[in-house]
C-alpha cells in the first residue's frame, strides 16, 4: 500500500474513531488502517472489546466520513496531515502504545518531529491568578530565549500566557488543540492561535471543522505530555486537567515539574500535591532547562548532535548559511540573508537548534562550536 493510501485511510479514521481510544488503537495495530476502513464501510467483523451498540455508532460515523474532502479542506486552510512512520512523525508519540494518535493535523510550517526534540510543556489553570499568568509568561519567554520550544494547549489562563511569553521573546511555540486546527478554540484566542500558526505550529488529532468536547480536552493532554521532554505545571487545583498532563508525563517517563504557589491558594493545591510526589520544584526557566536539557546544556561550548549539513532541507540550509561564521545575528538579519520571512527563519532556527547547529543567546543566534567545525570540514573537502 502506498503512503498516500495509508494517509487517506488514517484521515478517514480520525473522523470515525475518538482520540485515545485504546480498543480501536489495538485493532488498528493488529489489522492495519486499510483493513479497519474496509470493515467499517463494508460488512466486516467488529473488533474484540467493541460492543454491538458501539460498533453501530462507529459504522454510522463511517458512513458520513469523506477523507478526500477533509484533506482538500485541509490543504485550502494551509493544514497538512501526517501519519506514524512518516518523516515528520515524532517517534516519542509511539510511547503512548495503543493510545497513540491515528494521525495528526498540522497548521504551520516547521517540522513537528524536529521541534519536539527540544520542547517543554507549560500547562496550568484556565482561571489562573496574576501570579500564575506572570510565572507562565516568564517561563515561556525564558525557555524560548534558551532555544526551547514551548508546548501548551492554547487555552485561557496559563496556556495562553506561556504561548504569549514564547512569542513575545521571538521564540517557538506549539498549541495542541482538542478540535480541528482550522477552527481556533477558544474563540477569544483566535488571534493568538493564528499568530502561533504563523510563527509556530498548531496541532490536533481531529479533522478540519471538528469541535471540542470535555473528554477530548482530557485526552488531548496525553499528546502534550508525550511530545515533550517534560511538563511544568503552573497553578492547578486538585481536579485540574493540567494534573492529567503531568501524570501522563510521569507514566511516560518524562520529567514532571511544578511551580510552587501560596500555601493558602486552592489553585496551587494540585501543584503542591505533585511536588509531594515525583515532581521537581522549579522557579524559573533556568531550573527547567537544567533538568530537561542534555548534560552540559548550560555550559558555554555545548556540543550537540550535529548532523551533516547535506541532510538539511534547502530552506534550513539557506538559513544556516546566512549565519555569520563568528558572533551573533538577529532573526531579521538572518531572514534577509536567507531570502525568507522572519517567521520562517525563526522556525528554521529552532529546527537547527534541535539538531545542534545553532544556539540562541538573548535575541541573537550563533553557530555552535561543532557546526563551525562542520563548516570548516565542508570547505576543506571542496
Amino acid at each position: 500500500m502506498s503512503q498516500d493510501d495509508e494517509r487517506l485511510h488514517r484521515a478517514f479514521l480520525t473522523r470515525v474513531v475518538e482520540p485515545g481510544d485504546e480498543v480501536c488503537g489495538r485493532w488498528l495495530r493488529e489489522v492495519g488502517a486499510a483493513e479497519a476502513v474496509r470493515r467499517l464501510v463494508g460488512d466486516g467483523e467488529q473488533p474484540r472489546g467493541v460492543t454491538d451498540k458501539r460498533w453501530a455508532g462507529l459504522r454510522a460515523r463511517a458512513e458520513r466520513a469523506d477523507p478526500e474532502r477533509d484533506l482538500a479542506r485541509a490543504r485550502d486552510a494551509g493544514v497538512r496531515f501526517i501519519c506514524p512512520g512518516e518523516p515528520e512523525w515524532p517517534a516519542q508519540l509511539d510511547d503512548l502504545g495503543d493510545a497513540r494518535p491515528t494521525g495528526l493535523w498540522l497548521r504551520g510550517h516547521p517540522s513537528l518531529r524536529i521541534w519536539a526534540l527540544q520542547s517543554v510543556a507549560v500547562v496550568g489553570a484556565r482561571a489562573c491568578t496574576e501570579y500564575g499568568a506572570h510565572m507562565a509568561a516568564t517561563l515561556g519567554a525564558g525557555l524560548a530565549e534558551r532555544g526551547w520550544v514551548v508546548v501548551s494547549g492554547g487555552a485561557y489562563g496559563v496556556d495562553g500566557a506561556a504561548h504569549r511569553g514564547a512569542l513575545g521573546a521571538g521564540g517557538a511555540t506549539v498549541a495542541v488543540l482538542a478540535c480541528g486546527v482550522d477552527r481556533p478554540y477558544p474563540r477569544g484566542h483566535t488571534q493568538l492561535i493564528t499568530r502561533i500558526a504563523q510563527q509556530g505550529l498548531v496541532v490536533g488529532e481531529l479533522p478540519p471543522g471538528d469541535h471540542p468536547t470535555p473528554s477530548r480536552f482530557i485526552l488531548r493532554n496525553r499528546v502534550i505530555a508525550a511530545l515533550t521532554r517534560g511538563t511544568v505545571v503552573v497553578e492547578a487545583a486538585y481536579r485540574s486537567g493540567a494534573l492529567v498532563t503531568a501524570r501522563a508525563a510521569e507514566r511516560l517517563g518524562r520529567f514532571t515539574m511544578g511551580v510552587p504557589g501560596p500555601a493558602t491558594s486552592g489553585l496551587s493545591a494540585g501543584v503542591h500535591e505533585l511536588l509531594r510526589g515525583e515532581a521537581v520544584l522549579v522557579s524559573d526557566a533556568a531550573d527547567v532547562a537544567e533538568l530537561v536539557g542534555d548534560m552540559g546544556e548550560l555550559a558555554p561550548d555545548r556540543r550537540g548532535p550535529v548532523l551533516p549539513r547535506d541532510l538539511l532541507d534547502p530552506g534550513a540550509g539557506r538559513v544556516l548559511a546566512a549565519l555569520p561564521a563568528r558572533g551573533l545575528a538577529g532573526a531579521q538579519e538572518i531572514a534577509r540573508g536567507a531570502g525568507t520571512t522572519e517567521d520562517d527563519a525563526v522556525g528554521r532556527l529552532y529546527e537547527l537548534r534541535a539538531l545542534g547547529f545553532v544556539e540562541r543567546h538573548g535575541d541573537g543566534w550563533k553557530l555552535t562550536r561543532q557546526a563551525m567545525i562542520s563548516v570548516r570540514d565542508d570547505q576543506g573537502r571542496r
